[in-house]
């Protein structure tokens, strides 16, 4: 069986058509994941390797689309090990303690696989699931910076007050939790990779949030720890954040495989930006909101911007919204299959 075309894009190898996924493709727009799932916790869903396994292979089924990602979240790990951890609806991730002292660092003990055994387990059976349809699955954990933005802020936040008062104030303890955030990272995403994941991306969603200065202070190196810490593993890497343009040339030198960019930045910007590193991208989630016609529109302006150079995965530029219309996303895969050329023999 010939290597997937996802994976070969990411190589920055010939394909015979430009691969696509969408970031939250399995998840709330889709409505047999809304039956399946009820009004239970995510993290319930998550903690069941047989839901798991079958909110991941819905949106392959529906869309047709060249990978599958893990249904899990970024705290899952933080969950795992009892730092005291929730998914609230509507809300995100909420910490019961959040970090204040190098006391509550010491609360981020190793991640062990027993305490991840629920999440191997829905690799093992969404691989078995997979490998009918030589479909690769992706792992994913959260990037330091970003983990660490919920663990010291206690819930989501659109100012990042407590994180940015620690790195001037106290930036030893804001180190003491990064050391700590990337030995749990490398774990998470090995353990995945070792179950059968073909490729694992590193979401660092809030580095948007920082400077040039305080990305390279604080993140960029960390981040580089994450990657060089499965490197041996020999799988394909993926780097994204949110609201990154200006941090691009410093985030593709952490080390991954492959640079994911926001729809803040055409594609051809962005990948002048990383040079010559396969680029995954980025269609702004908003314009699949509209019609069909109006959602592969879209889709053709980022091919156009994407170029016929090799080393394109076409993706969304963040997760899909829940208000989404699958059929327009079924729509997008269709076009990108059909017209997309980067690479293409």
């Amino acid at each position: 069986m010939s290597d997937p075309v996802f994976l070969k894009a990411c190589r920055g190898e010939d394909v015979d058509h430009v691969p696509v996924w969408f970031m939250r493709q399995a998840g709330r727009s889709l409505p047999e994941y809304r039956a399946l799932r009820g009004t239970g916790s995510i993290l319930d869903a998550i903690a069941d390797p047989a839901t798991a396994c079958e909110v991941t292979l819905q949106p392959v089924r529906r869309y047709g689309v060249d990978a599958a990602i893990l249904f899990s979240d970024i705290v899952v790990p933080f969950h795992a090990i009892d730092f005291g951890v929730d998914i609230v609806r509507g809300r995100g991730p909420v910490i019961a303690a959040p970090i204040r002292s190098l006391a509550d660092v010491d609360r981020l003990r190793d991640l062990r696989d027993e305490d991840v055994a629920h999440v191997t387990a829905t690799v093992d059976l969404a691989v078995a699931e997979l490998a009918s349809t030589n479909t690769p699955l992706i792992g994913f954990a959260g990037a330091p910076f970003t983990v660490a933005s919920y663990l010291v802020e206690g819930a989501p936040t659109r100012t990042f007050a407590a994180i940015k008062t620690m790195m001037y104030a106290q930036p030893e303890l804001l180190d003491a939790v990064m050391d700590r955030l990337v030995a749990i990272t490398i774990s998470f995403l090995r353990a995945q990779v070792q179950h059968g994941a073909s490729a694992v991306q590193l979401f660092d969603s809030w580095a948007g949030s920082l400077t040039r200065s305080e990305y390279q202070r604080f993140a960029l190196e960390p981040t580089r720890r994450v990657l060089a810490g499965i490197a041996d593993l020999h799988v394909p890497t993926i780097l994204f954040g949110v609201g990154t343009g200006e941090l691009l040339d410093l985030m593709t030198t952490a080390g991954s495989s492959v640079m994911g960019i926001d729809w803040h930045v055409d594609l051809d910007e962005g990948r002048r930006r990383v040079g010559d590193k396969p680029v995954q991208g980025n269609l702004d989630p908003v314009r699949c909101l509209s019609t069909e016609a109006l959602g592969v529109a879209a889709a053709r302006e980022v091919l156009a911007s994407a170029g016929t150079a090799g080393g394109h995965i076409f993706n969304l530029g963040h997760g899909v919204l829940p208000e989404t219309n699958p059929d327009v996303l079924a729509a997008i895969v269709r076009v990108v299959h059909d017209e997309g050329k980067a690479g293409v023999r």
